[in-house]
């Protein structure tokens, strides 16, 4: 054989290895999240340049918030999730008691940039030593209102419940209410309520032991009741009148009829996008009478973690380290899911001007407030039905404030001895 013949030889059977090399290296992997429809279309763009850079198909999976986590736990239960997960951070103590539910990300550093994360932010996510998620970002809630709605009626955003009675007088004439407060939001503004009376968070800190009182939460109840009462929000009667829905579907909503309510920083788009009238403005929180404290929760507002199942954990590693810390992906993803948590994607966008100045400011007030420790336990869907159903029948005049302080007290100290 020639030499040219056989350098042709070689050269055939180099290409082929290179291809056989690049396909054996590549991965099919599968990726659920939940959101609204800007999250989807931006996390599918993302995904879409990450399977080009990193040579993984990446099967994208996607849904609203109701029903993620049911779906999820199914998924879980017969160790068919996803190889990437976007997970709750409360949940990460369903799944991962004892720090094994998922992939300890710190056995990828090759992969993933950690140093990207300062303890602080690793370490909600850390159990038992290992790393189970990364924040994909921080959050926190607060109040936000509607700039137009107030302007218009010639008021200045509240800086007191005093200001929101005062508003709700010269409101309610033209159909508008100042605030409001629906299903979820509700439950987490009566949580917040009780954590100013009490300044602590609602369980002893490292225990399941419940710290807040009967008298803490019928206080919190009270203060929502003295909101219906002067006109501050719908009474739940007549907010149930459009349906089951949440309160950025609500048309009263969309179309400006109600002027702010209470949410986590990180879904600011959520509220604000349906706006047909004005634009969410943040505002520092709210104290009832006798606060201690702010009472404002903070907490990564999700995480990515990987599948402990995962059949390639490292190409899943690539991606997500491609989707939050490299600069193509971080401007296609944008805010979506709030201020990230990456150092170099928040510098990434602060630079390029894509967080917008309510974004910037809403997690400023978040930063500055006070509140109490936040325990994942709060955030348990036991815990929460129990929040919610007890609420519900105080706000239909079934129970009287007291009466709902002991029945959550009660029902609490029975769950948590559970969990």
């Amino acid at each position: 054989m020639s030499k040219k013949s056989i350098l042709k030889v070689l050269s055939v059977t180099l290409a082929a290895s290179v291809v056989a090399t690049s396909f054996a290296s590549a991965a099919d992997l599968r990726m659920s999240w939940w959101g609204g429809d800007g999250r989807h279309v931006a996390t599918q763009k993302a995904l879409e340049y990450c399977s080009t850079k990193t040579g993984h198909k990446v099967k994208a999976e996607f849904a609203g918030f109701e029903g993620y986590l049911e779906k999820l736990t199914t998924q879980m239960a017969g160790s068919t999730e996803a190889d990437i997960i976007q997970v709750d951070w409360p949940w990460l103590f369903q799944f991962s008691k004892n720090g094994d539910g998922f992939a300890d990300l710190k056995q990828f550093a090759g992969e993933l940039d950690l140093t990207q994360w300062n303890d602080s932010q690793l370490a909600p996510a850390m159990i038992n030593g290992k790393l189970n998620g990364v924040p994909v970002s921080v959050t926190g809630a607060t109040f936000y209102f509607n700039d137009e709605i107030y302007k218009k009626a010639g008021l200045e955003t509240p800086k007191s419940w005093d200001d929101l009675a005062a508003a709700a007088k010269k409101l309610n004439p033209q159909g508008l209410y100042p605030f409001d407060t629906t299903r979820v939001i509700l439950m987490l503004m009566v949580e917040a309520f009780a954590a100013q009376i009490s300044g602590q968070e609602f369980v002893k800190p490292g225990t399941n032991e419940l710290a807040w009182t009967a008298e803490d939460i019928a206080g919190a109840l009270k203060h929502y009741q003295w909101m219906v009462d002067n006109g501050i929000v719908r009474s739940a009667k007549d907010a149930a009148g459009v349906g089951n829905i949440e309160i950025f579907d609500d048309p009263a909503w969309v179309t400006g009829r109600i002027g702010g309510t209470y949410f986590w920083d990180s879904t600011y788009s959520k509220y604000d996008d349906p706006l047909t009238v004005g634009k969410l403005i943040p505002a520092a929180p709210l104290q009832i009478p006798g606060a201690k404290s702010d009472g404002v929760y903070k907490k990564p507002s999700m995480v990515f973690s990987i599948s402990r199942h995962s059949k390639d954990p490292k190409a899943a590693a690539q991606v997500v380290n491609c989707l939050l810390n490299d600069k193509e992906a971080i401007m296609i993803l944008g805010d979506s899911r709030g201020l990230p948590a990456s150092a170099i994607a928040k510098s990434t966008l602060e630079a390029a001007g894509k967080l917008t100045p309510e974004r910037l400011e809403g997690a400023k007030i978040v930063a500055a407030s006070t509140g109490p420790v936040m325990s994942p336990l709060i955030e348990h869907p036991t815990v929460q039905e129990l929040f919610k159903d007890v609420i519900e029948q105080f706000a239909y005049g079934q129970l009287t404030a007291d009466e709902a302080g002991q029945e959550i007290v009660d029902g609490l100290t029975k769950a948590l001895r559970r969990l």
